[in-house]
């Protein structure tokens, strides 16, 4: 799933882009922001794989934005002015489209974002992690987790049925671990793709028979399992 934040002024521009990304469902939208600034202040506790980015906005405009930005996601403007484009391209947009975007240009968009994901996917050659477990690292097999679950500043590991406490945040977790094999579905789980035997509307059942709740925010990657 690539966690998508839609940051325009116009209400119509959202309603456009989320028309066209009906299709598109490895593309999660968590957040719309209707100004720069109400997008920074969300960027600073949570973060976002792409932005779909307007360029003219009040206050603060979307290229000002981009520059201020320590680490920036994949990005497409989406604007309703070209003279933009160079400078765009410098800051290393992924696309730039001009509205009205239609549902084919935004689809050739989405390809160029999912071509450089893989392209920056965990090598296969990463088999384990490395969790800190009291004061010593532990050394952890990918295929032997589970499931993982926040458990305030800690992370229980589940691997089957027995528990680490890595000391580390669920956040921090999901950055480490490779996103082709884990998938989050709660703001408190993090589950092994290959985990998961079974699903309904609103958990998932995993191989060591634990039933897990699925977030409402995360209902889009009920899709991917099975």
């Amino acid at each position: 799933m690539i966690k998508t934040l839609i940051i325009d002024d116009e209400p119509l521009a959202h309603k456009v882009i989320m028309h066209h990304l009906a299709t598109h469902t490895d593309i999660n939208v968590v957040k719309h922001c209707y100004n720069a600034t109400e997008a920074l202040a969300w960027l600073a506790s949570d973060y976002a794989d792409l932005f779909f980015l307007d360029i003219n906005m009040p206050a603060l405009n979307g290229m000002d934005m981009l520059k201020v930005l320590a680490n920036r996601p994949q990005v497409i403007i989406v604007s309703a002015y070209q003279e933009f484009a160079l400078e765009s391209y410098e800051l290393d947009v992924t696309d730039y489209l001009l509205k009205p975007v239609s549902a084919e240009r935004l689809s050739i968009a989405l390809d160029k974002v999912r071509s450089r994901v893989e392209s920056t996917l965990t090598p296969p050659e990463l088999q384990d992690i490395i969790i800190k477990v009291d004061r010593e690292q532990r050394r952890v097999a990918l295929r032997d987790i589970t499931y993982l679950e926040a458990y305030g500043n800690y992370v229980k590991v589940w691997c089957d049925n027995d528990m680490l406490l890595a000391n580390s945040t669920l956040k921090q977790m999901v950055a480490q671990l490779p996103d082709t094999e884990f998938s989050q579905i709660h703001k408190s789980f993090l589950v092994c793709n290959n985990a998961v035997i079974g699903k309904d509307h609103e958990s998932v059942l995993l191989n060591n028979k634990t039933r897990l709740k699925v977030g409402k925010s995360f209902k889009r990657v009920l899709g991917s399992f099975l």
